[in-house]
């Protein structure tokens, strides 16, 4: 089980977020903006942080920025509702320069629920924190 940060402004998604990683035996703390996402990763002692790029206030990539230089162990998802690129020749590729500014992995809105739960297995085995019991929950459709 891992202790999970989710940051996102729309309540929707991290209801459902919370929802899969809950049902996958997760404990996870919603936040619905960078500022208060950095100022619960400064008290809280997360595993694994999930962050909307796009967000009034403080994005994703400037709390992104300041999560690195206080925790830079903490393994980020980020996640995004914008088209990767609407013309691949002019358009940025949001969560490829998330992922170039240390994100782990990312995963484009609306995802598959399987989708998430294989980043979040991932993301943990590759940072030593997730215990033998969540391997294999992606697997399931």
């Amino acid at each position: 089980m891992a202790r999970i940060l989710v940051v996102d402004d729309d309540i929707a998604v991290q209801m459902t977020i919370r929802l899969l990683l809950e049902r996958a035996g997760h404990s996870v703390v919603t936040a619905d903006d960078g500022r208060k996402g950095l100022a619960l990763c400064q008290t809280g002692d997360f595993d694994l942080l999930f962050l909307d790029i796009f967000m009034p206030g403080m994005d994703g990539f400037e709390t992104m920025r300041m999560v690195r230089q206080q925790q830079p162990q903490l393994p980020i998802i980020v996640i995004s509702g914008r088209p990767v690129s609407s013309d691949a020749d002019t358009a940025p590729d949001f969560l490829t320069m998330a992922t170039k500014l240390g994100a782990v992995s990312s995963l484009q809105k609306p995802f598959r629920p399987a989708d998430l739960l294989a980043a979040v297995t991932g993301c943990l085995a590759a940072a030593g924190r997730g215990s033998p019991s969540t391997g294999g929950v992606a697997s399931s459709p």
